[in-house]
């Protein structure tokens, strides 16, 4: 039998499609005629009215247009800039809380089923309210200075005069409604001891951004250490979440006096403080890191614990010169630690391997390279520290396979 001839889709055309699931993204999977369509601003079982922004050879984009048939998952979306020609940033709104929940869990197991070739079941564990939570802000001013964000798939700037997911702290509606140059790319964070800083940078060239307003070191406090955080430091977004992952990565990691526990994309030591009473000062926590502001203030960080080395580089490098370690801890970029590192990882034979990730689909590849390599997944565990969003993030440990 032929096979069944796909049709030609053209942006801008409109047709009526049923929603089948959610895909890896934020987008929902449509199927017209053969061809395949990620839409946003769907839910699945629905049927919708939608209209082409883009067509490929294996896959097209679309937005929904109308909602012929909704879901009674369906709901009002609290912000207004939160629609098709809105805010390309919370892409979850227009869903209720428990499902975007189930949602954020059938990623993860269509990624391990997909990727891992593992079948998993993880629940998406909520963290508080959807609004409200957000203590890092990256704005962007238009060329007329108002201060919004970019249009999803466009370079276009959305003026915005309040940002709902952002903290009190942040005071979002307060810097809207402020002038600013245009062109920007506006920086805003709030530390937990009641700081607040602003930088800018030109979103055209190579400059580097300049602290406007604020101290250019923030000060949070989390499980009773406080750590310093300069303006060009990474910090997690969500302002639960560095109590939350700490707490987990102590769990999952339960070091032992006298261990010595690698901190892999370290930062400016979020988990090194949470490990470093546990390995006592006859333990040792080596942590590498990238950056160099983080390196620069996780050596303030610790400088009254000589029993933690810090090293700035590239992880994949300088993991080579290591010749053991008891735990392992790693926080990777989006894209993930990737075979190399893995690989390292496994020649250390740690005991234990605590992996904390903010891509499903990143962890697991690397969760497959562990499995060659001859560990086991012993827990997952995933957080909604993303709301409104299609974003998850989760903490998985891994330790050798037993033989039997």
């Amino acid at each position: 039998m032929a096979p069944t001839k796909k049709t030609t889709l053209a942006v801008g055309e409109s047709v009526d499609v049923e929603i089948e699931k959610v895909a890896h993204g934020g987008h929902f999977i449509a199927r017209f005629e053969g061809a395949v369509i990620f839409v946003r601003h769907a839910i699945p079982g629905e049927k919708c009215r939608i209209e082409i922004t883009s067509v490929g050879s294996s896959f097209n984009r679309a937005d929904v247009v109308e909602v012929l048939e909704s879901s009674s998952d369906r709901v009002s979306a609290p912000c207004q800039y939160s629609n098709r020609t809105g805010c390309g940033g919370c892409d979850f709104q227009h869903i209720s809380k428990q499902r975007q929940l189930h949602l954020k869990a059938d990623v993860i197991t269509e990624q391990f089923s997909r990727i891992a070739k593992m079948d998993i079941q993880v629940e998406v564990e909520s963290v508080g309210e959807s609004l409200g939570w957000r203590s890092r802000i990256t704005s962007t001013t238009d060329r007329n200075g108002q201060l919004g964000f970019i249009g999803a798939r466009s370079h276009k700037i959305i003026p915005v005069s309040n940002c709902l997911v952002a903290t009190q702290e942040v005071g979002f509606q307060e810097l809207g409604a402020r002038k600013w140059k245009g062109d920007m790319r506006v920086e805003i964070a709030a530390s937990n001891t009641g700081e607040r800083s602003i930088s800018l940078v030109a979103t055209r060239g190579e400059t580097k951004s300049r602290l406007s307003e604020g101290p250019a070191v923030l000060h949070e406090e989390v499980l009773g250490k406080t750590l310093q955080v300069s303006s060009e430091s990474f910090w997690q977004g969500h302002k639960s979440a560095p109590t939350i992952l700490s707490t987990v990565v102590q769990e999952f990691a339960e070091v032992s006096p006298g261990d010595h526990v690698l901190d892999l994309y370290g930062g400016v030591g979020l988990f090194t403080a949470a490990l470093v009473d546990a390995v006592q000062e006859s333990g040792v926590i080596t942590l590498i890191e990238g950056s160099k502001s983080a390196t620069g203030d996780a050596t303030k960080n610790f400088i009254n614990n000589p029993n933690v080395k810090i090293i700035t580089g590239d992880v994949a490098k300088h993991l080579p010169r290591i010749n053991s370690a008891h735990v392992v801890v790693l926080d990777p970029p989006r894209d993930g630690a990737g075979k190399l590192v893995v690989n390292e990882i496994a020649r250390l034979s740690p005991g234990k391997v605590v992996y904390v990730a903010c891509d499903p689909a990143a962890l697991a590849r690397d969760t497959r390279y562990f499995l060659d390599l001859g560990f086991s997944l012993i827990k997952l565990r995933a957080f909604d520290l993303f709301p409104m969003t299609h974003h998850i993030e989760c903490v998985a440990l891994f330790e050798p396979a037993k033989v039997s």
